[in-house]
């Protein structure tokens, strides 16, 4: 069995447009998402998203790299030590 990760993957969305294609991504990767919430902050105009990740580190990092591709979005993952 290959190794895992735990991580977050924090990801602002600037773009509600490009919302089908983050969950298209995410709904891909679904077997490794632990769990996932996200707050709309009206005030700027823009949505906060976190997930909870238990995954091999390149999954971990093409999900963020497939979604950090998506005009007005941004992901950065933060790993466990663990």
């Amino acid at each position: 069995m290959e190794q895992t990760r735990v991580a977050m993957l924090a990801i602002v969305v600037e773009d509600p447009a490009q919302v089908e294609q983050l969950n298209q991504i995410l709904h891909q990767y679904r077997q490794y998402i632990i769990g996932r919430m996200g707050i709309p902050y009206e005030k700027r105009g823009i949505s906060l998203i976190s997930i909870a990740l238990d995954a091999p580190t390149d999954i971990i990092s093409a999900i963020s790299g497939k979604i950090g591709m998506l005009d007005g979005m941004t992901a950065k993952a933060v790993y466990s030590k663990i």
